[in-house]
């Protein structure tokens, strides 16, 4: 009976129950019946056959997430956050698992210059590798049991959209300004911080023109209402940029630093070592107005400043030589050890938050518990 109840406890411990997940019943719907299951493997045909590794217009974004949403619905949902300035959608991804507890969130927008391709290819892998992996990788299931992750693959879709049609360097978003002799505001210069100070244009020929007034532009008031609504549950903010490899930290608009100045730094700092070990890139970590120059209204300064503790900018491969136009060859390194700094500034992140001091069984230490089991019971 005794070695009958430690059996009982060890396999508690190797295999413990996942409370709060929605229970699939092989993809079938009991309302839709066989049609549900046909849908579902349609999806993941779809998507098996995403290429990953190229660079996608905004039509077959839309259609991804569409996919994505159905065919990982037990945790993913697809969501309007607003309308451009061209009556397009905004959708951002949620991934979450079920849970009767309030979660905290990771933030992370992509494509708020049209002609920075390579962010919301980061932005689908890494939704990608999350969901191919909350199921196996304990490090990923863990942060999902405390933290739900927001994603916006493309923050200014009408910019994207002409970049794609038109003019391949397009910066700007596509609203019209005096009387339609000039288009376009510079998102990143719009946000409520410090509004067109320094570093920024009221001149609307400008590529870093501010707009008419902060927040003026229907992009930046849809994500600003949203993260604003949020900020409470937010411990990271994450805005994907291109190109310079850099990871950048507050403040823009001046060289005054924030109080944990010295922590954002420690923490990028190991990501950036993450970052290196994957592929050898070199990526520099410091506030924008150190490394680079100064620039207000942006949006990893206005998030840390309404009480996000934790806000980063990435600049992306690469250091000059393709700068906007990286081959589609440098999409998968380049995304690959993004994620391993991404998921490095998670950790940490987490670990202030609340400790490694949950059990997290990796294949290895499972071996190892097996093996000791039997070699005290048999």
């Amino acid at each position: 009976m005794k070695k009958l109840l430690w059996t009982i406890c060890l396999l508690g411990i190797l295999f413990p129950p996942k409370f709060g997940l929605k229970v699939q019943h092989d993809g079938i719907s009991a309302k839709n019946g066989h049609g549900m299951l046909e849908k579902k493997e349609s999806s993941r045909s779809n998507l098996e056959n995403y290429d990953y590794t190229k660079y996608h217009p905004i039509e077959e974004i839309y259609k991804w997430m569409s996919q994505i949403e159905e065919r990982y619905s037990e945790v993913v949902t697809q969501h309007f956050l607003g309308m451009t300035y061209k009556a397009r959608p905004m959708y951002y991804l949620k991934i979450s698992e079920p849970t009767s507890t309030l979660k905290k969130i990771f933030w992370m927008d992509c494509g708020i210059h049209a002609r920075e391709w390579i962010t919301p290819a980061f932005c689908q892998w890494f939704v990608k590798e999350i969901l191919q992996n909350y199921k196996t990788d304990p490090r990923i299931s863990r942060f999902l049991r405390k933290v739900d992750f927001y994603i916006l693959p493309v923050l200014n879709i009408d910019g994207y959209v002409y970049s794609w049609r038109k003019d391949r360097f397009w910066r700007k978003s596509r609203s019209s300004h005096n009387n339609g002799t000039c288009f376009g505001t510079d998102l990143n210069r719009n946000f409520n911080i410090s509004w067109c100070n320094v570093g920024a244009s009221k001149n609307c020929t400008h590529q870093t023109f501010c707009g008419t007034g902060p927040v003026s532009e229907s992009e930046t008031k849809a994500v600003s209402s949203f993260i604003e609504d949020k900020k409470d549950s937010i411990l990271c903010y994450l805005t994907i940029h291109s190109y310079g490899q850099f990871i950048l930290t507050p403040y823009s608009f001046t060289k005054t630093k924030p109080s944990n100045y010295d922590e954002l730094i420690r923490i990028g700092q190991k990501a950036a070592k993450e970052l290196k070990a994957k592929h050898g890139s070199n990526y520099k970590v410091g506030s924008t107005s150190d490394m680079l120059y100064f620039t207000s209204g942006n949006s990893r300064d206005w998030a840390y400043h309404i009480g996000i503790p934790f806000a980063y900018t990435f600049e992306l491969r690469d250091n000059g030589t393709y700068k906007f136009t990286l081959p589609e060859d440098q999409i998968q390194p380049t995304c690959e050890e993004t994620m391993a700094a991404v998921l490095s500034i998670y950790d940490d992140i987490y670990e202030r938050e609340w400790g490694f001091n949950e059990v997290v069984f990796t294949s290895a230490t499972m071996r190892l518990s097996v093996f000791l089991f039997f070699m005290l019971f048999f």
